[in-house]
């Protein structure tokens, strides 16, 4: 499969000899996407095959299942097949999809998730995303599949997850706090923004994402905090940004959620020696 450079913006713009990963008769189909972007933003769809969807630059991110997942720099997200889902990306992107024959997905995950790229599975990516389409089925290429396979298997899962509500109250709700997340306003506030009593906010939000106001909120100010650190802003900033009155107390949540300093965990995720795209 082909290494994208000239990206689309939407479900149209793919090129036209694009092969239907589905239609693929191998284990893997992969392709890359490469490229400055002012926005792709792919419409729910679902396909056959299990994916896995990597970025080396960039963010994405993916809804699905009632939730949202996202992919900063160095991370992947799991889709099993049939799964409907929607895509977002913007600015500078370098990502990597391996589509999976589910009669190979036995050792891989049922659900929706975001997990951990080593070094080794991201080179296993971007090797295989450079495979003709019917690569031999008996040689080399097939063995690096295998391989491939075992890495995907082995994954770490990453806690970047956003349960999302479908009431559309809740909905807007959401896309007023992610359009302005520096808003510390109290749960009482917000409901008031959305129309809601706060009895009712509360019921809802729980019965929808099995989460409570506070944690809900924590979880997506991770998620944006996650966002403006891989796009190369410092602590300081995004603690500010975000709300916080010192970085020391936006340090202190985000350890109590991720297990680790943002400091440490970035350098996790980008602890691996940078590769060198095809």
């Amino acid at each position: 499969m082909p290494i994208l450079k000239d990206l689309p913006s939407d479900d149209a713009g793919w090129p036209a000899d694009l092969i239907d990963p589905d239609e693929v008769p191998r284990p893997i189909a992969a392709f890359g996407i490469i490229g400055m972007t002012t926005g792709i933003e792919l419409a729910p769809h679902r396909h056959h095959r299990a994916q896995l969807l990597m970025a080396l630059r960039g963010i994405l991110t993916c809804e699905a299942e009632n939730g949202l997942w996202m992919v900063p720099s160095n991370c992947a997200i799991w889709i099993p097949g049939g799964t409907l889902h929607a895509i977002k990306a913007s600015g500078m992107i370098e990502g990597y999809n391996a589509f999976i024959d589910p009669a190979v997905t036995a050792a891989m995950p049922a659900y929706c998730c975001t997990v951990t790229v080593t070094p080794l599975l991201a080179a296993l990516m971007m090797r295989a995303a450079a495979l003709p389409q019917l690569y031999p089925e008996d040689g080399a290429e097939a063995r690096l599949v295998t391989v491939l396979l075992d890495e995907i298997a082995a994954a770490p899962e990453e806690r970047l997850h956003l349960p999302m509500p479908t009431d559309e109250r809740l909905r807007r709700l959401a896309a007023l706090m992610m359009a302005d997340p520096g808003e510390r306003g109290s749960m009482e506030q917000w409901a008031r923004r959305a129309g809601l009593s706060e009895r009712t906010l509360a019921r809802l939000l729980t019965r929808e994402t099995g989460m409570s106001f506070g944690p809900w909120r924590q979880r997506l100010t991770i998620m944006l905090a996650l966002q403006r650190m891989a796009e190369g802003a410092p602590v300081q900033q995004v603690a500010l940004d975000l709300g916080y009155e010192s970085a020391s107390s936006f340090v202190t949540m985000f350890r109590k959620v991720l297990g680790a300093p943002p400091a440490q965990y970035m350098a996790r995720q980008h602890g691996g020696e940078k590769l060198k795209s095809p």
